[in-house]
């Protein structure tokens, strides 16, 4: 318990830097998001393309590993699009706050995976991390885009080329065939020095970044809705993903990989997403934020329980 807490630590303990150097103004709003801007565009994706162009593909479980996370991001999807009824009639769910509900459970920080699995596990837990968000992000987006546009409050609904553009535009998707093909063609030395340099840089800016986008003062609004975001996404993801690898029969690294994948909060971007297509967008500021609060507890112990399966 001791060593997990030790490899975790760091990355809150960077979030939370990222939150005071916020709040200190000494840095302005304006650079936080070209920062963020920075470590999406260039950073992690040099970081994938490094990791992925000299990986050993071969010895890993990839349609094992792929299986787990795409299944369970299609059974948490379809188990909430089941329950919306209830909650729209029982509870006063909202389309856009069923919207918002449904990001924080099923979408993940893609900043905070690379972060913590780079820590731990070094290059072999970032290639299965890449692999996830290879897998991850498309489905995702395809789902969220399509329930913002059936749930939310807007006027017109993104069609499905522009949906299909979005993903092919997405930085992290282009790190990964990038990186698939440099794996088979193989990438000259100077130029992986210097991918590897750019990457490196991109772990620390991308957790500062998560800090700075905290918004503490907001909260504790919406308890209640907050809460069911904090369990569904942090509790129920993970455990679906145990469930998964054991009936799948996934084992060591690729296990707690995908454990991790399910175990971090919800992308940042979600907010965006929600502002820009109809979602409750102050609903989600506040899953987002109490999500990484509370991750610091509940991620240490997935990890635990993982590396002790």
């Amino acid at each position: 318990m001791l060593a997990t807490f030790d490899a975790t630590a760091p990355v809150f303990l960077l979030i939370m830097m990222g939150y005071a150097l916020f709040q200190s103004k000494l840095i302005g709003a304006e650079v936080w998001a070209a920062v963020e801007h920075v470590c999406f565009y260039l950073l992690f994706p040099a970081l994938i393309v490094k990791t992925l162009s000299r990986a050993n593909l071969a010895a890993l479980p990839i349609a094992e590993f792929a299986s787990v996370v795409l299944i369970a991001v299609l059974l948490m999807s379809t188990l909430l699009l089941a329950a919306r009824p209830i909650l729209a009639k029982r509870y006063d769910v909202s389309g856009p706050t069923f919207t918002s509900l449904f990001q924080g459970a099923t979408r993940f920080h893609g900043f905070m995976a690379l972060a913590i699995v780079g820590s731990l596990y070094g290059d072999p837990g970032i290639t299965l991390c890449a692999i996830a968000l290879g897998v991850m992000i498309p489905v995702l987006n395809i789902l969220n885009v399509a329930v913002l546009a059936v749930y939310g409050a807007h006027e017109g609904a993104p069609t499905p080329l522009t949906v299909f553009k979005q993903i092919l535009r997405n930085p992290l998707i282009v790190a990964c065939a990038i990186g698939f093909a440099l794996n088979l063609t193989g990438l000259p030395n100077f130029i992986y020095t210097a991918i590897d340099i750019a990457g490196g840089g991109g772990l620390g800016l991308g957790l500062l970044a998560v800090g700075a986008g905290l918004n503490l003062s907001r909260a504790t609004e919406t308890r209640a809705l907050v809460a069911v975001g904090v369990l569904i996404r942090l509790i129920g993801m993970p455990v679906f993903m145990i469930l998964l690898a054991w009936a799948i029969g996934l084992t060591g690294l690729p296990r707690t990989i995908a454990i991790i994948a399910g175990a971090v909060p919800t992308a940042s971007t979600a907010y965006v997403m929600a502002r820009k297509m109809g979602g409750d967008a102050e609903l989600m500021a506040n899953i987002v934020t109490f999500q990484v609060l509370m991750a610091a507890l509940t991620l240490p112990l997935f990890i635990l329980i993982a590396e002790n399966l």
